[in-house]
């Protein structure tokens, strides 16, 4: 380091200074060329890069072109397939729609006719019904589960029986109709989709690139909820057909079964009509032995309770002549009881008047005793002869109700003459008219 003088400090201090107010950077020759051959080398490789990219730019450019003219052509292609598709599913489902309207309108006429026959029974269940209420006015003993009640309840449970077959058929009927009609609104929302989603295709099928109505759509790649797949659409399309195939065959075994049903009444009702009437002729036959015995009973008691009385008076007579006799003795033997001092001696006629009231006593007790037992019998015969005329007073009123039941079943004898009358009958018009039942 050079020092000048006395000064101490460097001469290259003015340099420094001159530095601190205008820096400046200092390069190599080489470097110099360096950034010259730096820039002479990008340039050359940018402008092979640029060519590369024209010449890809023109070969996407006629690759996306022809791309884009075959994506089209190829989605057209596609669209007329799905327009035919659809169209045939949509002469398919037309042609079930029309089955179903023919079979949905057969199995109602046939629960119109189940319906029919099922208010044609009511005449024999209200007549039976009936005789079971007359019967109920039976008391006491003949209060029995005799051969006419169980051949009564049998009819019943025999008509009934038809009846809730005949309305099982129509249950099922209206249930086999809700599905024809749950089945028909399927096929039938399925119907109107197909026809919403034709026209829908074959206009996109009619779009093309200069259509006025295209545009650009926000979101067009999102996929909306709901959609499926093809075969999940030809699956849905086929179990509704399928559906509505079962449907109707189930249907169709419907109405056989309702034919079948509709003619397997008349038989049985009347085997069972002649049953009840042979029941109730016998039962009353036996009323009637059964009454003329309990009247033989009843006059022979009668005579008995008679001869029984007369005998409680002798009794009762017997025991009030034991009163002055019984006093007799009792008041000797008290006034003796007055006798002073050592006369009060128990003598002889002590004794005897002691025995005597005694025997008074034991004899009385014997009387009484068998006034009892007498008492006792008349009040059995009583009983007895009372329960005799309530007995007979029970067969009387059972006799009678039997009688009334047969007169009442009279009604099943009458059969409708005409047309008008059997239809009269059947639907219940006739018997709300002439107020058979109260």
């Amino acid at each position: 380091m050079v020092y000048v003088g006395n000064n101490r400090e460097p001469l290259f201090n003015d340099f420094q200074m001159a530095t601190h107010v205008r820096p400046t950077t200092r390069f190599q020759p080489p470097d110099w060329f360096t950034n010259n051959y730096t820039i002479s080398t990008n340039a050359e490789r940018q402008r092979d890069a640029s060519h590369q990219v024209r010449q890809e730019g023109r070969f996407l450019r006629n690759e996306t072109d022809n791309q884009t003219k075959w994506d089209q052509h190829s989605n057209n292609v596609r669209l007329a397939d799905r327009v035919d598709n659809i169209r045939k599913w949509k002469e398919i489902m037309e042609k079930t729609l029309a089955d179903l309207d023919k079979e949905i309108a057969d199995l109602s006429e046939a629960k119109e006719l189940t319906e029919q026959a099922l208010e044609a029974k009511n005449l024999p269940l209200d007549v039976a019904i009936e005789c079971l209420t007359l019967r109920e006015g039976r008391q006491s003993i003949d209060v029995v589960q005799d051969d006419p009640e169980n051949q009564l309840h049998k009819e019943v449970e025999v008509i009934e029986g038809i009846r809730k077959q005949l309305q099982q058929r129509v249950s099922d009927s209206f249930e086999q109709l809700c599905l024809l009609q749950e089945a028909r609104q399927q096929v039938q929302a399925d119907l109107q989709d197909k026809n919403i989603a034709l026209g829908i295709d074959i206009d996109q099928y009619n779009l093309t690139d200069r259509s006025p109505n295209i545009s650009y759509k926000p979101d067009c790649l999102r996929v909306p909820k709901g959609s499926t797949t093809p075969q999940q659409w030809e699956d849905f399309s086929r179990y509704n057909k399928e559906r509505a195939d079962a449907e109707m065959l189930a249907s169709n075994r419907l109405r056989e079964a309702i034919h079948h049903t509709l003619q397997q009444t008349d038989n049985d009702l009347e085997a069972q009509k002649i049953a009840t009437e042979f029941a109730f002729r016998k039962r009353i036959h036996e009323f009637e032995r059964a009454k003329d015995e309990l009247e033989w009973q009843k006059k022979n008691t009668e005579d008995e309770i008679a001869e029984l009385e007369n005998d409680i008076r002798g009794l009762a007579e017997a025991i009030r002549a034991k009163t002055n006799p019984m006093k007799l003795a009792q008041t000797r033997l008290e006034n003796r009881t007055y006798r002073p001092n050592v006369e009060l001696c128990r003598d002889a006629p002590q004794y005897g008047l002691t025995d005597e009231v005694k025997q008074l006593e034991a004899t009385k007790r014997a009387l009484e005793e068998k006034l009892k037992q007498a008492q006792h019998a008349l009040d059995g015969l009583e009983k007895n002869l009372h329960r005799i005329n309530d007995d007979l007073a029970l067969k009387n009123n059972s006799l009678m109700l039997d009688k009334r039941s047969m007169d009442v079943r009279q009604k099943l004898n009458a059969r409708p003459q005409t047309a008008v009358e059997r239809n009269l009958t059947l639907t219940g018009i006739e018997r709300e008219k002439t107020k058979v039942l109260a």
